[in-house]
């Protein structure tokens, strides 16, 4: 493996001072004092049509500045698409634009159907609950059954889909083995056989700042100023929502408190531009509450999973089937791209040894509320159903969990025979990762202590493994653009169009630019916020893709800026001989013997009699290459079965994500990772009610998110690869610790109590109802 030497280093985070002493300006740090409010007026039915709204009451009460409706002659009319995807020349390949400013058609419980812009809080407030509505309602159509089965004489959630199915996707790979389809595989006697169906939740992001923006004019145009994931992004949608220019939008990107995907879809930016509009460029703050954060944003897609597998007594598996459905609810937001990562990643963790694999994958539209992006985009779905059929298989045979998945884990070489474009398996760590993981758990031990367990009171111990793409390379555009200059002292200056957005990207990005100009770290200054109209273009954080993209362009002008650097200290001592060279900030000749210093170069480029000049370089790239990240977790819990308890006593992840930029920096994404997949194994899920389709626990007393009660001391560890496709060797790890302490937790409760559980959360409730249906209680 190479040797770097700011790559790798441990250090802390370039914004922790600032952070920590409350010195960073976030959104509402930066909001004016004469800024009015702005509230939406929900809607309270489902699923049904404005008939009329009456705002006379509302308008009456002192402060307020204006009511809008959906029936306002200057609303704009063109739909627009939410999802925080890049755009493509390519109709065919855009992302479906379903979603208005203000709508007539009530398609979800929360619809926004008016809003007001009032002098401050109470007066919105109060004009809110002034404005009366009447609607036309429609019978709901939550379920699969109710949606895709839907009856034919009231209007479908969307002309342009009368069935509600947004997508529909049926997959076969070449069979093998002198078969011609799956199924001959899968009825052959020779093979044992299961058929399982499981189910995940609709999982909130709960990030600690709501989603807010404020917009104001500007000349001509528009400001937006807002908590996003992809300011370049959130320009375009706010544009095109508007059907204004995209240059007469201009946003900008503070520090972000969180985002976790819920802030990879543009929300409430488009109405709150237009509601600017309406008051003559006054600026004007929309924040939600954070029971509309809850339950009028985005949340992980509730899926439901039939498998059916074949295998043989030698720990091979022969095929597997999968049919799924993903409930995206009242717009298509980020559409089939979610469920189709569930059924790519359930395919392609476990493809070693099949001889075929079928995958059929449904999105539909419902009146649940809407769905998007969550950490890991899907693969949390497909590992649970890839998980706990291979922790069913293991148990039900007798066999070690850790040794059956690594025989039938992804090889070295794999290539997705379905992506558009190379997504291969360039570096391979998995077996590492679970030998270490099995030594830090003591796996072997545990196993054999815990075996033939009766009472009430049981230990287990349970595993999960993973794999994860890097980026979306190959299926859709993955560009990144870098600007650096070399200030006055020697110092770096870096802007990057990718984002903080709370991950720790500044660091590594900075300890990205030192290594490869060849300064300390220390000496690098990056620039958090992102300004549409200077930072150069990035998509965004999402997909795990930044220091994988982002790093290539910053590697890339890194070199550039090197170059330069180290061009202008030859014309500055032309009797010395090249090619020079620098290291730490100083620069040497051929020799090896000590030139000059960065910062004499910098000070004498600036101000130079006759060549003087801002010694800089801006670049962008395009990446086609995605690779695989992967890892394994391991979890020891104890169960209270009377009490349906789970206490979870220690979890260890292992992870291959290459070459690790920062030690300190990936160990706290891992700990947060495990955290939110905890939280799915036994906590966390949004709940509808059936009667109006309105979110039950939409806050944090009911949303159950695991807290520091809830969880031991979390060990998380690395095997370092050298993936060739990376900048730095690295690959994917942002989103990769969410993804396996799920499922590990389900197969430690297995292994604790012999109860298979198929639906996630496994809350008490659920738990006690497994446990009664067995005879333990």
């Amino acid at each position: 493996m190479k040797e770097f030497k700011e790559v790798g280093r441990p250090l802390k985070r370039v914004d922790a001072f600032d952070k920590v002493t409350g010195r960073a300006k976030y959104c509402y740090d930066l909001l004016p004092t004469d800024h009015l409010v702005a509230k939406m007026v929900l809607a309270t039915v489902g699923n049904g049509r404005v008939v009329s709204i009456d705002t006379s009451e509302a308008e009456e009460i002192p402060g307020v500045v204006g009511v809008y409706t959906c029936f306002d002659p200057d609303l704009p009319q063109q739909p627009f698409g939410t999802a925080g995807h890049p755009w493509s020349c390519d109709p065919g390949h855009q992302d479906i634009q379903d979603r208005n400013i203000l709508t007539q058609r009530v398609r979800q419980y929360g619809d926004v159907v008016a809003a007001v812009v009032a002098e401050d809080t109470v007066a919105a407030d109060r004009a809110v609950r002034a404005v009366k509505v009447e609607y036309e309602e429609y019978p709901l159509e939550l379920t699969r059954f109710e949606a895709v089965d839907r009856p034919e004489d009231f209007p479908p959630l969307h002309e342009a889909r009368p069935n509600n199915i947004i997508a529909h996707v049926d997959n076969r790979t070449e069979v093998q083995g002198g078969y011609e389809t799956v199924e001959q595989i899968l009825d052959d006697p020779q093979w044992h056989r299961t058929h399982i169906e499981v189910k995940t939740p609709r999982q909130s992001q709960a990030h600690i700042e709501l989603c807010l923006s404020f917009a104001y004019g500007e000349g001509d145009r528009i400001v937006v100023v807002s908590s996003t994931q992809l300011p370049h992004i959130c320009r375009r949608i706010v544009a095109q929502a508007l059907g204004r220019p995209w240059g007469d939008i201009r946003v900008i990107k503070p520090y972000i408190g969180g985002g976790f995907g819920n802030k990879q879809d543009i929300l409430y930016e488009p109405l709150n531009a237009w509601l600017c509009e309406k008051v003559g460029g006054r600026c004007v703050l929309l924040e939600l509450t954070r029971e509309e954060v809850f339950a009028y944003t985005r949340s992980r897609q509730p899926k439901e999973c039939h498998i059916d597998a074949a295998w043989d007594d030698d720990m091979n598996l022969k095929a597997r089937s999968l049919e799924g459905w993903s409930n995206q609810g009242s717009y298509a937001a980020h559409g089939h791209a979610l469920m189709a990562n569930t059924a790519n990643s359930f395919r392609q963790e476990y493809s070693a040894k099949e001889l075929a694999h079928h995958g059929v994958a449904t999105t539909f539209y419902s009146n649940e509320t809407c769905a998007g992006a969550m950490r890991a985009y899907g693969v949390p779905e497909g590992n649970w159903a890839a998980e706990v059929l291979m922790s069913d298989i293991a148990y039900d045979m007798g066999w070690d969990g850790a040794e059956f998945r690594l025989n039938n884990f992804m090889e070295l070489g794999y290539k997705d025979p379905f992506w558009p474009g190379p997504l291969c398996c360039y570096s391979r760590g998995i077996d590492e990762c679970v030998a270490k993981g099995k030594e830090l758990i003591g796996w072997d031990e545990k196993r054999a202590a815990y075996k033939d367990q009766t009472g009430p009171v049981r230990r287990g111990v349970g595993m999960a493994l993973f794999s994860y793409k890097t980026s979306v390379a190959g299926l859709s555009l993955e560009t990144s653009n870098v600007r650096m200059h070399l200030a006055q002292d020697g110092s770096i200056m870096l802007q990057m169009g990718a984002t903080e957005i709370g991950q720790g990207a500044d660091t590594v990005f900075s300890q990205m630019a030192a290594e490869t100009v060849g300064v300390p770290t220390e000496t690098v200054h990056i620039v958090s916020q992102q300004d549409t109209d200077v930072t150069p273009y990035d998509s965004g954080a999402y997909a795990s893709r930044q220091t994988y993209v982002a790093g290539t362009a910053c590697r890339k002008v890194a070199e550039e800026l090197r170059e330069k650097i180290l061009d202008y200290a030859a014309f500055l001592n032309p009797k010395r001989q090249g090619p020079f060279d620098m290291r730490d900030g100083v620069i040497y000749d051929v020799a090896g013997n000590e030139v000059t210093t960065i910062g004499e170069v910098s000070i004498q480029s600036y101000y130079h009699p006759t060549n003087a000049k801002q010694i800089e370089a801006q670049d962008g790239i395009n990446v086609q290459e995605n690779t695989f990240a992967m890892g394994a977790c391991f979890v020891d819990l104890t169960v209270d079965i009377p009490m349906a308890k789970v206490t979870v006593n220690d979890v260890v992840e292992v992870h291959d994500s290459g070459v690790i930029i920062n030690p300190k920096t990936a160990e706290q994404q891992v700990h947060g990772g495990i955290a939110q997949s905890v939280g799915m194994a036994l906590s966390e899920e949004l709940l509808t009610n059936p009667k109006d389709g309105s979110i039950r626990n939409n806050n944090l007393l009911d949303y159950k998110i695991p807290t520091m009660m809830d969880l031991p001391d979390l060990t998380a560890d690395f095997v370092e690869t050298y993936d060739p496709t990376g900048p730095y060797g690295n690959k994917a790890l942002g989103e990769c610790p969410c993804i396996p302490a799920a499922p590990a937790v389900r197969d430690a409760i297995l292994n604790a109590t012999g109860v298979k559980f198929y639906e996630a959360p496994m809350t008490p409730q659920r738990l006690f109802e497994g446990f009664k249906k067995e005879g333990l209680i």
